[in-house]
This record gives structure tokens, sequence and C-alpha cells, in this order.
């Protein structure tokens, strides 16, 4: 004992006492734990839903928000506000709305070079955000669900929060993560693999799982070691925004609409045809099939096939790759290669974007699913006005939302886009009346229905 320094047992003291203090502190400023008991006595049990995204472009957890909230217990729903959310959202006297911390301007980039520099930045700087909402700015709740992707970070946050504050973890399933990183990377990069790998170690902590189609489902419990047991399909339906539109409330709305009020009446003679895509402008909506099967209609229309109505595009929607589109769409129009097509983007309301699906003619849809197996939200939109689609049908899930010349007609290439809209659009339009007595029929299967005989079974309302 002597050979030992009093320096060294100061040293070693203090050390014990910092450490010993740290411990304390960290114990103390743990999230507090969901308390069955104490929560019964209280009312209604409060729920939690994390998007790492806006919320106003996540319908689907907003209306899980809705649905939880017309239980009665408190709903706290977390995310970006960027756009503005469902009128429903801010009414309610259960819900309340918990926006995380923005990302510096400064990380946000396009750049592959950057973003490989930036987005561990991103993520450090989103896992203090996620931390501070999820374990202190909100109090502790019977459930946790989570919107996947993105999992980097909010899975791994969600299920640390989720075994301190004993609250049972539920994941939305809306697509596979790595796949939509490997359309920016590549499908071999290291970081698309990790982002699998992640997924796949993390995912099987949950408590249960929801989906957006069947073939999700089985992708999770064949790929993901996911118990089939803990997986349920919930499919998207429309909410009660979205309603087919009587002939007046079609008129009306078609003088009022700054986009259609020069062409309503062309439009409700038919001698023009409005058509509607609501995108997000990213890699997975291949926009030039679209522009290139138009600028084939515009031929046919102009040669051999004059009985062709001119047709009027609305594209609804904001993302990344809009200015891009927007250039070569302009230099279409300038060779005079969309003589039969007028082309115009809007950013509406959600019940002005509602009431131009219920006006619509046809819907079009480019999505081509990253991974096989999401489905496209804006197709449930576009039924639930009663609306018929013809969309990109070259994945594994699109017929679980549309069947072919039922509601909705598939196509997988350019000249198969093009023909389909020569035959629906011509002289005998009785394609096209098929096609909406069926997407008439589809409007009646709404969201309420369907998260009642599921989603509320899984996440314990009923």
């Amino acid at each position: 004992m002597s050979d030992i320094s009093p320096v060294f047992v100061l040293v070693a003291l203090v050390l014990l006492i910092f450490s010993t203090a740290l411990l304390i502190l960290i114990v103390y400023f743990l999230p507090s734990s969901y308390n069955e008991k104490d929560e019964s006595s209280a009312g209604p049990s409060r729920y939690q839903i994390l998007v790492l995204g806006d919320i106003g472009r996540s319908p689907r957890m907003q209306y899980h928000a809705i649905s939880m909230g017309k239980y009665g217990g408190p709903v706290d729903l977390i995310g970006y506000l960027d756009s503005d959310l469902h009128p429903d959202i801010f009414t309610h006297p259960s819900i309340a709305v918990h926006p995380i911390p923005k990302t510096p301007a400064f990380l946000k980039t396009d750049s592959h070079l950057l973003f490989l520099l930036f987005g561990p930045l991103k993520v450090i700087h989103q896992i203090c955000a996620l931390w501070l909402v999820l374990g202190y700015r909100t109090k502790p709740a019977k459930g946790l669900l989570v919107q996947n992707p993105p999992s980097i970070p909010p899975l791994l946050l969600a299920i640390l929060t989720s075994y301190l504050r004993s609250t049972r973890l539920t994941i939305d399933w809306h697509n596979l993560g790595s796949t939509i990183l490997a359309l920016r990377l590549s499908p071999t990069h290291p970081l698309v693999r990790l982002s699998h790998l992640h997924d796949r170690l993390l995912g099987p902590l949950a408590h249960s799982h929801l989906t957006v189609s069947a073939a999700m489902s089985r992708t999770l419990s064949s790929s993901f070691n996911i118990p089939a047991a803990r997986i349920h399909t919930l499919h998207d339906r429309p909410s009660k925004t979205f309603r087919p539109l009587t002939r007046d409330q079609r008129s009306t709305f078609l003088a009022r609409c700054p986009e259609t009020s020069a062409y309503a009446t062309g439009i409700e003679k038919k001698r023009l045809r409005l058509l509607i895509s609501s995108t997000s402008w990213t890699p997975d909506e291949d926009f030039s099939l679209l522009l290139d099967a138009l600028v084939g209609y515009s031929t046919l229309a102009t040669s051999s096939h004059p009985h062709l109505p001119e047709l009027l595009l609305i594209i609804t929607g904001k993302g990344p790759q809009k200015d891009h589109y927007l250039s070569l769409i302009a230099s279409l129009e300038d060779a005079d290669k969309l003589e039969m097509v007028t082309l115009k983007t809007a950013w509406l309301s959600m019940k002005d974007y509602a009431s131009l699906l219920g006006a619509a003619d046809l819907g079009i849809s480019l999505h081509k699913s990253s991974s096989g197996i999401d489905l496209p939200m804006k197709v449930v939109d576009m039924f639930g006005a009663g609306l018929p689609v013809v969309g990109w049908s070259a994945f594994e899930a699109w017929p679980e939302l549309v069947k072919e010349g039922v509601n909705g007609r598939g196509f997988g290439s350019v000249e198969e886009l093009r023909d389909i809209l020569v035959e629906l659009l011509g002289e005998d339009s009785e394609g096209l009346e098929r096609l909406r007595r069926g997407a008439l029929k589809e409007s009646e299967r709404g969201w309420e229905g369907e998260w009642d005989s599921v989603a509320a079974k899984v996440l314990g309302f009923v």
C-alpha cells in the first residue's frame, strides 16, 4: 500500500465520484416510463406516431392519427412540418402535433460526394432531435407507431425509447429503405447493404408490424426473419376527403380552379380530356415515359387519328426532379411535339386536389416501386374520387391494388401507354366508362373500415 501514490488515490477518488454522479444524472434524467395503471385511471391510453419526414406528405400516418383519435385517447403526432396537414388533425381535440427540429440547410445536398460527407452529420443531428422529442417533450405512451422508411436513425431511437419507456413498438412498413437508397447510389453500394442489414437486425425487435401490401408481408416473413403472426397487411384506402363529384360539383370546380377554368367548357363537352398525375418528382417515377407517350399520342392525333381529343394534363406535387422535367417539357413544346397536349403543374390544397381528381377523366401513375412490393398512395386517392387509373404495372404488388380492365389498366412501356390512351380517349369511350364504373365501386372501400378491421386490433384499441 505504501507504493501507491497519493496523487493516484486522489485521481481515482475524483474519477469514482465523477462517474457515480454521472450515472446518477443519467438514471435521473432517463425518459419517464409508461405505467398502464396510472394512465387507466386518467382515461384512454396515449399513443405516439413518428414520421421522420414531412407529416403533410405522409397521408397514411395522418390517417392513423385520426383513426386513433376517434377512440378518445391522446395521440402525439411527431414529424417535420413543411406542408399543410389534413384539416382534421388540427381540429381534433385528442391529437397534438410535435414538430421535430429541422436539419440545418447546409447539410442538405444533391451532390453524391457531399452526401457521403454530410450524411453522417445529418444523422447525428436527427438522433439528437428525435431523442429530445421522443424522450422528453412527449409523455410516455402505451404504443409507438413508426413509419419506415426512413429507418436510419428513427428505428434504433424508437426501439431504445420504447424499451426505456415500456412502450409497445409497431413498425408501419411503407417500402424498403435500402431499395430507395439504391436509386440514389447503387444496389451494391456499402451504404445500401448496411441499410438492408440494419432493417434485418432491428426490424424483428418490434412488437408488431403493419405493411401496405401482402407482397411486403411475405418479404418481411421470408427475408427479415419476422414471424408471420406479427405481420399484418393494412392496405391503403382513401379518406373521406376523396369522394366522387356530382355533375354540378364538377362543373363548379372546373370553372373555379385556375388550372381548368379556361378549358371548362371543352372538358364538359368532351372535346378535351382532363388527365391528372400526382408525383413527388423522384427517381422511382420516370416522367419521360409519360412525355414520350404524349408525344406519340399527339403525332397520331395530328395524322392518322384525327378523331382523338386534345388533352389537358395537370401534374401535381413537389420534388427534386421537377425543374429537370419542366425544362424537358418546355423543349418538347418549343419543338411542337405536344401540339395536342397542354401540360400544367400545380400545388393544391388537400380539398382542391381531391376535387381535381373527382373532376378528371383519367389518372396516371408512374410509380415504379423501388422494391416491387409497395403501392402508390396516389392510386388509392384516385379510386376514392371514382377516377380510373392507368399506371406502370411491372412490379409484384400492382395487382393487389388495380384490377386489370375493371378499375384501371397497366402498362410496361411507352408504346403500351400511348396505345392505352388512344384506346380509352378515342371516339368509343365505353372502355373508359367501364373503368370508371369499377373505380366508383372501389371508392366505396374507405380507410376507416380497413383500419378498424386490422390496425385497431393490432394496436390494441379493440
